[in-house]
């Protein structure tokens, strides 16, 4: 009989692949998976009748014969999308090779219904594990969430917070230092900084170091010339417009990330200013397009997609073979990338 009037005309399922090879559903999904507990003989025939109808698995019907799906889940609430998708594109290099598809659940975790909305997520997907980037990896909730559904996890954080085999570290207290010392050194004394959101652990350890950094060469941040954004390209143009309003207006900002920084660029056009000749503009993460704006973005670099490898290779470990526990704790050291937005003070 024809093979394509065996299946229907349709696409082969895989009870039509199970029925055709003359096995069981769950001994496809074994063959599928790599389990070592099929038969030679019977897996390559299995293979043999996959590759004729051309039968790709359901990433969900994967799981079969295992009690979780194939699915790598990364839950964030940062509000930046250039972030999401590095750190996105990371992921997806981690697993490649490995089986496992991505899902993203995007949150808020000022919303009420944040937390139920996170353990239907993790319990509905049936998880292989999750890959958390700031600030949902600071919450101790989510991780108690995650603990109790038995669902392993990587979270990517601005200090240690876990386990070794849960956590990526960025450091970005002396990334935000370096920041520092390039002005001071450039010879600026009115430096401003402009946060992210206090909910975020990395605001607060940016915060921190930008002020040590300034302190090594006998500086202090003075309150008035803090703001307080939120990692969008819009707070930064409103907090850069509030600081150069006033009466002395620093003649340099370091802005807690890059869509925050390019904000500032704009406020600064704006107000018929020159970049860096009348204000100098440091950003954080070294975006892609923080190479790509004009002036060019003197940045922090965090490499963000490496971080999103880190933690799913860090996650998927016991698919090669190896203990989470037992590897060293991946650690970014954050590097200062001097380009064209900063010089100098005039004034």
């Amino acid at each position: 009989m024809n093979e394509t009037k065996r299946t229907g005309g349709k696409p082969a399922t895989i009870n039509d692949i199970a029925r055709l090879a003359e096995v069981s559903k769950k001994t496809v999904s074994r063959v599928i998976n790599n389990s070592p507990f099929v038969k030679e003989e019977t897996r390559k025939r299995v293979q043999a009748v996959i590759a004729e109808h051309g039968f790709t698995p359901d990433p969900q019907a994967r799981g079969l014969a295992f009690r979780r799906s194939f699915l790598v889940g990364m839950i964030y609430d940062n509000p930046s999308p250039n972030y999401v998708v590095n750190m996105q594109q990371g992921v997806l290099d981690g697993v490649r090779g490995s089986g496992l598809e991505l899902v993203v659940h995007p949150c808020n975790r000022a919303s009420d219904t944040f937390l139920e909305e996170v353990r239907g997520f993790v319990v509905r997907q049936k998880l292989f594990g999750v890959v958390m980037p700031p600030s949902v990896s600071e919450d101790d909730r989510v991780i108690a969430i995650l603990r109790d559904a038995d669902c392993p996890y990587v979270r990517i954080a601005s200090v240690s917070l876990d386990e070794p085999a849960c956590m990526v570290v960025t450091h970005d207290s002396r990334g935000a230092a370096q920041a520092a010392r390039h002005l001071a050194e450039l010879g600026h004394r009115r430096i401003a900084f402009i946060s992210g959101p206090d909910s975020f652990r990395s605001s607060h350890e940016r915060g921190a170091g930008f002020r040590d950094g300034l302190a090594e060469h006998g500086l202090k941040l003075e309150d008035a010339y803090v703001r307080q954004g939120a990692y969008t390209f819009e707070s930064g143009v409103e907090a850069a417009n509030s600081l150069l309003a006033m009466p002395e207006p620093p003649t340099a900002i370091f802005a807690g990330n890059d869509e925050m920084a390019i904000g500032v660029m704009k406020a600064a056009r704006d107000a018929g200013l020159d970049v860096p000749r009348d204000l100098s503009i440091v950003g954080f993460d070294d975006l892609p397009m923080a190479s790509r704006v004009w002036p060019n973005l003197t940045t922090v670099r965090l490499p963000i997609r490496d971080m999103g490898r880190m933690a799913a290779e860090k996650l998927t470990a016991g698919l090669r073979g190896l203990d989470p526990a037992t590897l060293v704790q991946p650690e970014v050291d954050p590097s200062l990338v001097v380009r064209d937005s900063t010089a100098a003070p005039t004034r």
